[in-house]
């Protein structure tokens, strides 16, 4: 049952695009967020629509247990482009100050899926550290499990294409489906969570509705842009080539070798699809279908360059 009671909660992430709504939507429903940033300006905008922004940083196990005090709850989302060897260690320090403060309740948008066994990526195993340490801390928490985020199709490694060539790129073979999710979506889910104390212990695997393959995306892109789009499936090397000029040399490697695999081992494909509907029942929010979100974000998949 919701809680009507208004909640004070401490919000990690904000400042980014995948947490980036929650304190609007927190508000929204009669909430006090608390926005945690390294720089206050950078929530600027958070400020002016009512959130309290506070100043912190996820190395500062001090000035986090000092935030959390007051807290009903948490919303965790932890850096994970950060060094994954030290990504564990704010994971930790976080729920180490919300569990001395005795928060109520932690909601942790993990990024991803927590795999079920290592792979040996540090920057995927970090999720089961974190999630063992979490389970082990006695702090009453719900994990939701996104899929795979819509807005990594803005990135560069795809909105180019879709704006010059008519095709959406992206390093999964056509055959391959993938249950991509809205960030907004997931936020509404965190936020819908974060009302049910309940529902605690609860670990949640969630995606879109949909499961589409390459053709079907591109299908969905033609319905949104009302123009026709084809799929690329771009090779994992080109990927990784993107990444690294993006973030420097090297840091595509890891990306480009996971997508990798799923190219050679069809077998060990993941599948990006959660049952939706016990999350639905429990948490119901509006989800956003594919050619909704592209519709919505037409503006960057328009063509640089007239035809």
């Amino acid at each position: 049952m919701n809680t009507d009671q208004k909640l004070n909660v401490l919000v990690y992430g904000a400042t980014g695009s995948q947490a980036g709504t929650v304190p609007q939507l927190l508000l929204q429903k009669g909430h006090q967020p608390y926005v945690l940033t390294r720089t206050a300006d950078k929530a600027a905008h958070h400020a002016r629509a009512g959130a309290i922004v506070v100043e912190g940083d996820l190395t500062d196990a001090d000035r986090l247990r000092q935030l959390s005090d007051g807290m009903d709850a948490v919303s965790l989302l932890i850096p994970f482009f950060a060094d994954p060897t030290q990504v564990v260690d704010y994971g930790r320090r976080a729920i180490d100050a919300a569990k001395a403060a005795g928060v109520k309740l932690l909601v942790w948008n993990t990024s991803g899926a927590i795999l079920p066994t290592r792979t040996g990526n540090l920057s995927l195993d970090v999720r089961i550290d974190i999630r063992d340490y979490l389970q082990a801390s006695g702090l009453p928490f719900i994990i939701l499990q996104p899929s795979v985020y819509l807005e990594n199709l803005l990135g560069p490694w795809t909105a180019p294409f879709v704006q010059n060539e008519n095709r959406v790129a992206y390093p999964v073979p056509e055959d391959m489906p993938v249950s991509w999710i809205a960030s907004e979506d997931v936020s509404k889910l965190v936020v819908a969570a974060l009302e049910r104390p309940d529902l605690a212990g609860t670990n949640w695997p969630i995606s879109g509705l949909e499961n589409p393959n390459g053709r079907a995306l591109a299908q969905a892109f033609s319905e949104g842009l009302n123009r026709s789009i084809q799929y690329y499936p771009m090779p994992p090397q080109e990927f990784g080539a993107i990444l690294d000029q993006l973030f420097g040399p090297g840091a595509g490697a890891a990306a480009a070798s996971e997508y990798q695999r799923m190219w050679d081992f069809p077998e060990h494909r993941p599948n990006f699809q959660a049952d939706m509907q016990p999350v639905l029942a429990e948490l119901p929010v509006q989800m956003t279908l594919v050619h909704e979100w592209v519709a919505r974000h037409q503006a960057v998949f328009e063509a640089v360059f007239p035809a």
